[in-house]
């Protein structure tokens, strides 16, 4: 299989976006509703490569700093699972239009 067709199946399947856009979502509401979780994994992936690293405290202003993080990531993920939802509708061939009249029906045929 080429790498573009593969390229292609990665990044263009709607179902990998919305699982993708839901994960983000999730992360950022663990990040602003308890952002001490993300500061034991930072400390955790440093701890690796440096000594003393457990010993390290976060000051409040980081704190806050990763709630704005995870609320942005919150307000991100959420605008693109909505936008994802009306491009669903938009394609969907049965919707209704603002009208009442379904899409299929207002178009006339020569």
């Amino acid at each position: 299989m080429p790498l573009e067709a593969v390229a292609e199946l990665v990044i263009d399947s709607q179902t990998n976006r919305s699982i993708g856009a839901a994960f983000v979502l999730l992360q950022g509401a663990v990040t602003a509703v308890f952002p001490q979780v993300s500061v034991k994994f930072v400390k955790r992936m440093i701890g690796k490569n440096f000594d003393n690293a457990s010993e390290l405290e976060a000051k409040p202003a980081y704190l806050r700093q990763l709630r704005a993080i995870g609320v942005g990531a919150v307000a991100a993920a959420g605008t693109d699972l909505l936008l994802q939802s009306v491009s669903d509708a938009d394609d969907d061939p049965d919707a209704v239009d603002d009208e009442g009249v379904h899409e299929a029906e207002s178009v006339t045929h020569d």
